[in-house]
């Protein structure tokens, strides 16, 4: 997802947890806000934070990563890959 008011609420620049969005941040709607994760298949050693939600038509089990332009977010698509929760 992107900071474009199409996909977020008027703050499109603040997390649900009320942080600035920035690179690292995902939206996930069941683990909690500062949970940190991995993502190996597409980022290797990267440390992703939860800090923001989804729509609640998404499962607990989707995960958004924060990209700076739509277009950056559009170019990745939708991927299936696990993840690593190091600790939360």
């Amino acid at each position: 997802y992107s900071s474009t008011p199409e996909q977020t609420d008027d703050t499109p620049f603040i997390t649900a947890s009320g942080k600035c969005v920035k690179d690292g941040v995902i939206a996930n709607n069941m683990l909690p806000f500062g949970t940190k994760v991995r993502i190996p298949k597409l980022y290797g050693n990267k440390v992703f934070v939860v800090e923001d939600r989804m729509n609640k038509k998404k499962s607990n089990y989707h995960i958004d990563i924060w990209f700076p332009t739509y277009t950056q977010a559009k170019n990745f698509g939708v991927k299936t890959v696990d993840i690593e929760v190091l600790e939360s």
